[in-house]
């Protein structure tokens, strides 16, 4: 072994001192997500259109969008009024064939089955929530992605038409918004009377019926870049204390033959890009 006298050791140590630094700055990686949001397909096993356009929409996705992180669907995914799960399975089978993950809230359809041998809560919970590397808490989940929070939360109430977030899943999200990373959440219910509706049994149908309280303790996190919702089959997109607040036009409202609308967003840093998209 090659002995160092006293003089090179500090020769070498004054050379290692001039050689560039690798800093925190230069290994980060920069923020970035693209995704797909299609709420309200109310796919239906009786009506083979409504079947034929989740194939549509997978083979479109598949085609036309190669790089997304993930597709989200925000809930009335399908009517849940086949027998048993048959309906949920189905469409299971024909969103699995996305070259992407996928991941889904209820809305109310899938809250609201018909009789006993429907779909209920722990059935949906068992085959959209739980083994998908979610953290998961009652129905409500949370996934990490490329420096990212996105809350998968319940809105939905069993057997109604109208929506809440419980007091766990409000703990849930605003456990997730202080570790202050830039977070986005999917549900079903909109948060605000967008469409300017003027019947009080219209909006309590519509928007979440606590949606003051969960404005106050969630919309005041400055890093809730922004919500994406459904429900009502309108479009929008606004703001509340800055966060971005979309509601996808429902999938079940195509613009024109085989047109049926999604929308595209991407998240680079804090900065949101969003448009509606088409089928066709």
């Amino acid at each position: 072994m090659e002995k160092i006298s006293r003089r090179n050791f500090f020769k070498r140590a004054a050379a290692l001192s001039l050689l560039p630094l690798v800093t925190a700055e230069a290994t980060t990686v920069k923020q970035n997500l693209k995704f797909i949001h299609i709420t309200d397909s109310h796919m239906d096993l009786s009506d083979a259109d409504s079947v034929e356009a989740m194939k549509l929409m997978v083979s479109f996705v598949n085609e036309k969008y190669k790089d997304l992180d993930f597709v989200l669907f925000g809930g009335d995914n399908f009517n849940n009024n086949a027998n048993g799960n048959s309906d949920a399975l189905e469409f299971i089978k024909i969103v699995e064939g996305l070259h992407c993950p996928y991941y889904s809230v209820r809305g109310n359809k899938e809250a609201s089955p018909k009789h006993d041998d429907k779909m209920d809560r722990d059935g949906f919970k068992k085959l959209f929530i739980l083994n998908r590397n979610l953290e998961v808490s009652d129905e409500d989940w949370k996934l990490e992605v490329n420096g990212y929070i996105v809350l998968g939360l319940d809105s939905c109430i069993d057997g109604a038409n109208n929506g809440r977030y419980s007091e766990s899943s409000i703990l849930f999200a605003e456990k997730a918004l202080k570790s202050h990373k830039p977070t986005l959440i999917l549900n079903h219910h909109p948060y605000t009377n967008y469409w300017g509706g003027t019947e009080a049994k219209d909006l309590h149908k519509y928007v979440l019926n606590n949606t003051q309280e969960v404005q106050k303790r969630l919309f005041t996190h400055s890093n809730l870049l922004l919500t994406l919702s459904g429900h009502k089959h309108i479009d929008s997109v606004t703001e509340i204390n800055k966060s971005k607040v979309i509601v996808t036009r429902g999938f079940i409202r195509p613009l024109d033959l085989d047109m049926f609308p999604m929308r595209y967003v991407e998240l680079d840093g804090n900065r949101v890009s969003e448009k509606l998209i088409y089928t066709s």
